[in-house]
């Protein structure tokens, strides 16, 4: 198990790209902030597997940086979990050859920085509305990676649906060289969708947190008897959710799985979405949809 290298500049991270692919290499890329669990390590097997398909090694990345402009005043920005040197551990263990990890923000954002990516209607409502400036960030932060390690495919967790959708648009509108990868969601035994906030669950908060998965679950059911019409769906989950005292529901919404706008009816693929706060720590999670 060979220790990744690790790259703090992004000028020299786009310099190691290119000559990478200027040798041949493919290159997979796993953009994450850190505090990694099997959810990223599944992204990691998966861009390492990818990355070597034909024969021929390629190069297998990921990138850790807390993005400090995809928090809002007032959320977890300074209590976001960070151990970069278990997390180092964690890349070495599943195959990742290089790291970008800058060692501060201004790496990314420097002084008097005024550029910013807005994904505009696949941005609004659901985490947009409760997060306001949060895909901004995220957009932003995400172009410039994409950018700054050149042709790639990138893979991204399906958990964070709506993010995917707005990546997905992001990459399409500006003509990044980028394939997009989407991939499952890994899931605790109770079927909790695993997540770095996860750790900040105290003990009852994570036995109730378990109510996402069973809403999303009763979703599904219902839309496999045939149920087709969203608001009855968006009933259940709200219904689940709402009768676990230590859950307090954001939203539970269905959308469109293409277009990522809500629906009246399931006749197309669609997905079921939730959020909910367990005290101070705000969990998402969702479902594709069954289809009849």
């Amino acid at each position: 198990m060979s220790v990744p290298e690790v790259i703090a500049d992004p000028a020299a991270w786009q310099a190691s790209c290119l000559a990478a692919r200027e040798h041949g290499a493919r290159i997979a890329l796993v953009p994450t902030m850190g505090a990694l669990h099997e959810g990223h390590l599944s992204l990691f097997r998966e861009a390492r597997r990818r990355a070597d398909e034909g024969g021929r090694k390629g190069l297998a990345l990921a990138t850790i940086f807390v993005n400090p402009t995809q928090f809002a005043p007032g959320e977890d920005l300074s209590r976001y979990p960070r151990d970069l040197e278990g997390d180092l551990a964690r890349c070495a263990a599943a195959g990742i050859d290089r790291v970008l990890a800058p060692d501060r923000p201004d790496r990314i954002f420097g002084a008097g920085h005024q550029t910013w990516v807005t994904v505009e209607r696949t941005s609004e409502g659901l985490c947009g509305a409760s997060r306001p400036g949060h895909f901004r960030g995220v957009a932003t932060v995400v172009a410039k990676l994409l950018l700054t390690t050149g042709p790639c495919r990138a893979y991204f967790g399906e958990k964070d649906a709506q993010q995917l959708a707005i990546v997905r648009r992001l990459v399409r509108d500006l003509f990044i060289p980028a394939e997009i990868v989407p991939c499952p969601t890994v899931r605790e035994p109770d079927g909790l969708a695993m997540s770095s906030r996860n750790r900040r669950l105290s003990p009852e908060y994570r036995a109730a947190a378990g109510c996402l998965f069973l809403a999303l679950a009763e979703a599904a059911e219902l839309a496999k008897g045939g149920e087709r019409d969203a608001a009855t769906l968006v009933a259940a989950m709200a219904r689940e959710i709402g009768g676990t005292p230590e859950a307090r529901l954001d939203y539970a919404a269905v959308v469109d799985e293409e277009a990522f706008a809500e629906v009246r009816s399931i006749d197309r693929p669609a997905r079921a979405l939730v959020a909910a706060r367990f005290g101070d720590v705000r969990l998402i999670d969702n479902l594709a949809l069954p289809m009849p």
